[in-house]
């Protein structure tokens, strides 16, 4: 086996059903989730019915490039929503089938590992960033993402040394677990340091669609470069899904674009890789981008959950207001996010998920002196885990459910006051 794989760390879940192992929770209160980002609002239905429309097409085999078609409503799309002057669909575009397959095999197609193989990442992060850098024989590059930052990373804190052995840049934005939006003029200085030292950007924008002030949708990587007049996008390439933005997460649809340079060969690379999009979910894909109302609507429903539910939870929790996503960041008292964990499934039958989860122990002076050990038994640099006295909560179920949550939440949480 690919002795990489012995690097890989155990994912979120499977730590989170470690820790609840053996705890019984009251019989008398149903179980609520709040830990996975899986959307449960009801899938936009036109895109369904299109899929029963073509589904005679899964005779075929599709192409790697998607049908023109598809490309074309994704173009269209995207420029309309970020204000670019047009995407070429022949060459700027690519379907894929989500961007956690895309994230993944993106940097497989693109780090080479004869050089100094640095990815920078947001500490804490989606950990596709980090296992898909570990396979590909890279070092992934931990970048706090902390209340003094914002909850996001601080690029001007990395030195020029370390930057040179960057090769790739994942930005999340809006933030996975945190909800922070990156801002126009942090995308336009993380550009200028790409053209600086060589690197690559790589934008996760899979909750652009989702959030709270509809006159202020939240800014992304390509919109930047239209700004600075970089219409070829050069170094730049961003990540779209369906999965959030239409409730289809099964439908594993989503597209790259950006930079030319980096598409086609990225197409080359998948054409071995096997992994063409299926035409009826085409078919489908090519519905749900071309309508907004269903879009809107969703974020609606999303405001609503998030307007009762802080409502119930501020008085009790620290969390940074929400600007996007559908995520919550909340600090725990006391500042065991595990034990809370544990507590809360135990008295409540309410399941979130511990923040240190989801981040990991970066060097104290942020890439800098390097300790005994990074966790792993060998030589490496960490400190404190910028996700560790936090959970997330993911306020996906519909707004009753949610709100019982928030409530069982915050009861818990004034026993102990």
């Amino acid at each position: 086996m690919n002795p990489d794989l012995d690097a890989l760390k155990p994912y979120p879940f499977e730590k989170l059903a470690a820790l609840k192992a053996g705890v019984m929770p009251p019989e008398g209160l149903a179980h609520v989730p709040l830990t996975i980002g899986e959307p449960q609002h009801a899938p936009f239905p036109a895109a369904l019915a299109t899929l029963v429309e073509h589904q005679a097409e899964f005779a075929r085999y599709p192409a790697t490039a998607g049908l023109p078609e598809l490309r074309a409503a994704i173009g269209g799309w995207a420029t309309r929503r970020f204000g670019l002057e047009g995407l070429d669909p022949e060459a700027q575009v690519l379907p894929v089938n989500g961007t956690r397959e895309a994230i993944f095999a993106f940097v497989q197609a693109t780090l080479d590992r004869t050089r100094p193989a640095k990815v920078a990442m947001p500490n804490p992060f989606y950990q596709i960033y980090e296992g898909a850098t570990l396979l590909a024989g890279g070092e992934p590059l931990y970048l706090d993402c902390t209340a003094e930052s914002g909850f996001r990373p601080d690029f001007d804190a990395v030195p020029a040394e370390t930057w040179r052995q960057v090769q790739i840049v994942f930005v999340c934005s809006p933030g996975n677990p945190t909800g922070a939006v990156t801002p126009l003029a942090e995308f336009h200085r993380l550009i200028e340091l790409a053209d600086e030292f060589d690197f690559l950007i790589a934008s996760d924008e899979c909750y652009s669609e989702l959030y709270l002030d509809e006159a202020a949708p939240p800014a992304g990587l390509l919109e930047a470069c239209a700004q600075l007049g970089r219409h070829d996008f050069r170094r730049c390439l961003v990540f779209h899904s369906l999965s959030k933005r239409s409730n289809l997460p099964g439908l594993r649809s989503g597209f790259v674009a950006g930079d030319a340079a980096l598409v086609a060969p990225f197409k080359r690379y998948r054409t071995y890789h096997g992994c063409a999009m299926a035409l009826p979910v085409q078919h489908a894909s090519i519905t749900a981008w071309n309508d907004e109302a269903h879009v809107r609507a969703n974020r609606d429903a999303y405001r609503e959950t998030f307007a009762a539910v802080t409502e119930i939870l501020a008085p009790v929790m620290d969390f940074p207001a929400p600007e996007a996503s559908f995520y919550l960041w909340p600090a725990v008292p006391g500042g065991d996010d595990e034990a809370f964990t544990r507590a809360l499934f135990a008295e409540e039958h309410v399941s979130v998920l511990p923040g240190s989860y989801m981040g990991r122990p970066a060097a104290d002076d942020r890439m800098g002196r390097p300790a005994a050990d990074d966790r792993m038994g060998r030589p490496g640099t960490y400190g404190t885990n910028p996700g560790a006295g936090r959970i997330r909560l993911a306020l996906v179920a519909e707004v009753e459910a949610t709100v019982e949550a928030a409530r069982r939440l915050r009861r818990f949480i004034e026993r102990r006051l």
